[in-house]
């Protein structure tokens, strides 16, 4: 499970993030923790953002980026995480979105904290006050004064968030001015929601793959069908058009026998014959697998057709020779 709270200062995330690395065994991670601790490793990153903070300056987004990148690929991330602290600005989330993209991950949910800032600030002026008349000591960072700026840093910089995810469809918004426990209560019952959801579309994303599979080999196979027809449908002709021509260039040869006048009477047909089945042998060259049997069958009909011609011709010849020497 991968998430992120989203939240205004003292909307109760830090309490709500602990709850749920507890019941989801995940991890929660803060950029400031990460940050030292890969500076502590001496990472290539943390070497690089270590550097960067000596000198005072603030770290780069993908200098975090490298650290959470690093950080996730550790085992205890396996089953998931929850970011603390980042994103706060809308190309850190675009940073992310590609950062698990490239990982091939994804986030469950976006999980917004919606409180009412007056109310909040209401509620830190009474606990400062309260704070004060026990004479206990009251942290400078958490004073009126204080959560005002950093509810309109908030405001400026991290809200934009809101609406990123809201169209990119991971998020969901919870009341947060409700208690500690209806809070958590909300958030465990999304989340069933969710992994209810996502049990019910991995059966189906693998049934559609499955059709997907049995659409393409049946789409496959028809389609090898329908290329082997057309070339046996053009092969067809070819043999029909060989048998013709053979039978049309036997025709002047046989007829010589009878008589010359025959035979030079049935050479014109056939000539045409062999013409005629020529040009539908032609046709049927267009098939790749019938061209070269259509040339053979060409040459050949060529070749009997000027042997039938020469046996015509001699026969002519020998026939007005011997018709000469009796007159």
């Amino acid at each position: 499970m991968r998430l992120i709270l989203l939240g205004p200062p003292g909307a109760g995330k830090g309490t709500q993030a602990q709850r749920l690395v507890e019941k989801y065994g995940i991890v929660q991670l803060s950029t400031g923790d990460m940050l030292r601790a890969a500076v502590a490793a001496g990472t290539p990153v943390g070497l690089r953002a270590k550097d960067i903070m000596a000198g005072g300056g603030l770290v780069p987004d993908e200098v975090v980026v490298g650290i959470i990148s690093d950080r996730i690929e550790e085992p205890d991330a396996r089953n998931g995480f929850i970011l603390d602290g980042f994103p706060r600005t809308v190309p850190q989330a675009e940073a992310l979105d590609d950062l698990l993209k490239n990982k091939r991950l994804k986030l469950d949910a976006v999980i917004e904290l919606r409180v009412n800032e007056s109310a909040l600030l209401q509620r830190v002026e009474t606990r400062v006050a309260q704070m004060r008349e026990r004479g206990e000591t009251v942290r400078a960072d958490d004073t009126p004064e204080v959560l005002s700026k950093r509810l309109a840093s908030y405001r400026a910089q991290t809200e934009p968030l809101v609406h990123h995810y809201a169209d990119k469809g991971n998020l969901i918004t919870i009341d947060g001015m409700m208690s500690i426990e209806e809070v958590t209560a909300a958030i465990d019952r999304v989340l069933a929601a969710l992994g209810a959801a996502e049990s019910v579309a991995k059966p189906a994303r693998a049934a559609a793959r499955k059709t997907a599979r049995k659409v393409g080999k049946k789409a496959a196979k028809k389609g090898a069908k329908s290329a082997k027809k057309p070339a046996a449908k053009a092969a067809k002709p070819t043999k029909k058009a060989a048998k013709k021509a053979k039978k049309a260039v036997k025709a002047p040869a046989k007829a010589a026998k009878a008589s010359p006048r025959k035979a030079k009477k049935a050479a014109k047909p056939a000539a045409k014959g062999v013409k005629k089945q020529a040009k539908k042998a032609a046709k049927a060259t267009k098939a790749r697998s019938a061209g070269k049997k259509v040339a053979k069958t060409r040459k050949t009909a060529g070749k009997t057709a000027r042997k039938a011609a020469k046996t015509v011709t001699k026969k002519r010849v020998g026939t007005a020779k011997r018709l000469t020497k009796r007159r």
